[in-house]
């Protein structure tokens, strides 16, 4: 029953997201082929506005709309009138997801160490400068630290390239650049998390039972602490995934982020709801499939609802 109810849950929320897009989209001033109005014709202006349903009342076109969700028909996109938004999806992903989905690696498997270091030195020296590491960076912004990636490894060392998309050797600048707040939030998740687990009675009594300390820290330790890490990982999976415009841009990434900042300052509606209906799709799947995991990673928990 609860998975039936999250199933359901999961769709009313990408259709009231789709809603409120296009809500704001129509609330929005201007005409996105304003533009074109000293080039074209107003007949020419009339026949490009019919094409989009532009010239329809308000409720027809979010008919028209939800229709074309349902058979997952994006549109076309107005500046690009020869693409559909299918296709910019398709061509931006790919490079958007090889990015995310390294960042994210890297930020869970070092924060999960670090944190791990950090909890198991507890007050001690490479407590501090673990947790020091995290601060440093949380604080410092990606766009910041792009350049100077950029400076020493690709300019001044000549070990890695950059400006360009090809090659497993040009992720790696990018996604340690994207990877740096990520991994820093999962380190203090995971130190703050493993301390209250080794507080826990279970643990005493496993360790005065004499198990070793590896079975100890993995085998009990980090499968309860790593809970409100994957909790984490849902809008980390889709801020990353879907990518991030700065560090494309900076790094000449052909991704998603710079279609969805291009369609915002082009007055592209098609590639505005588009990419955030897709957005929102893979975010609440994602949380689903993470809330489906807990079971499987803890079987103490019960996944159930009330009247369930």
């Amino acid at each position: 029953m609860y998975f039936v109810k999250r199933f359901l849950a999961m769709f009313l929320t990408v259709w009231i997201i789709a809603t409120l897009t296009f809500i704001v989209m129509k609330f929005i001033p201007g005409d996105p082929f304003a533009t074109d109005a000293d080039v074209f014709p107003e007949e020419v202006l009339e026949n490009l506005r019919a094409a989009y349903n532009l010239d329809k009342p308000v409720p027809v076109q979010y008919f028209l709309y939800m229709k074309d969700l349902v058979t997952f028909d994006l549109g076309t996109s107005i500046v690009s009138n020869t693409r559909s938004v299918n296709q910019i999806i398709g061509d931006g992903l790919p490079a958007s997801a090889i990015l995310g989905l390294l960042s994210m690696a890297i930020a869970i498997f070092f924060g999960v160490i670090l944190g791990v270091i950090a909890a198991l030195n507890h007050n001690k020296a490479i407590d501090h400068i673990s947790m020091v590491i995290a601060i440093i960076g949380i604080s410092i912004p990606n766009f910041i630290l792009a350049p100077l990636l950029i400076k020493y490894f690709a300019v001044d060392w000549r070990i890695l390239p950059v400006a360009s998309w090809g090659t497993w050797q040009h992720t790696i600048l990018p996604a340690l650049a994207l990877s740096t707040t990520p991994l820093a939030v999962v380190a203090r998740y995971m130190r703050s998390s493993m301390l209250d687990v080794m507080n826990q009675n279970y643990m005493k009594t496993a360790e005065a039972k004499g198990l070793s300390t590896y079975r100890l820290v993995v085998q009990h330790g980090i499968r309860n602490a790593i809970l409100p890490i994957i909790t984490f990982i849902g809008p980390l999976f889709v801020s990353l995934i879907t990518g991030t415009f700065v560090i494309e841009k900076i790094f000449a990434i052909p991704g998603m982020g710079r279609y969805f900042v291009d369609s915002i300052f082009n007055r592209d509606y098609p590639v505005i709801m588009g990419t955030t209906v897709f957005y929102s799709l893979i975010l609440v799947v994602t949380l689903f499939l993470i809330d489906m995991s807990y079971r499987f990673i803890d079987p103490r928990i019960k996944l159930t609802s009330k009247g369930g």
